[in-house]
């Protein structure tokens, strides 16, 4: 499993659950998703939400694998925003 294309979100919103990041992930050799969004709860937890067709979600995951595309969403946006506050800092 590998994160692609994992964008911080600016405009958050205003709602108890807030958008943190946009990204797509690849599955497998054989399986990408593009469009998922990384939310975020007032207590802080983190779950990843499948893109949408309409007011349709496109996908559903199993408990276990929407906790790891989320565990591996938010590695690369700590990552991704580590690094804009290290520059920043400077």
């Amino acid at each position: 499993m590998q994160v692609l294309n994992l964008t911080p979100v600016a405009r958050q919103g205003g709602g108890s659950v807030k958008i943190v990041a946009t990204f797509d992930i690849e599955l497998s050799n054989e399986v990408r998703l593009y469009g998922l969004r990384l939310l975020e709860a007032t207590d802080g937890k983190r779950f990843a939400y499948a893109a949408q067709a309409g007011n349709r979600r496109s996908a559903t995951f199993s408990r276990s694998l929407s906790e790891a595309i989320t565990a591996a969403a938010s590695f690369e946006l700590e990552a991704a925003t580590a690094n804009d506050l290290s520059q920043s800092a400077a």
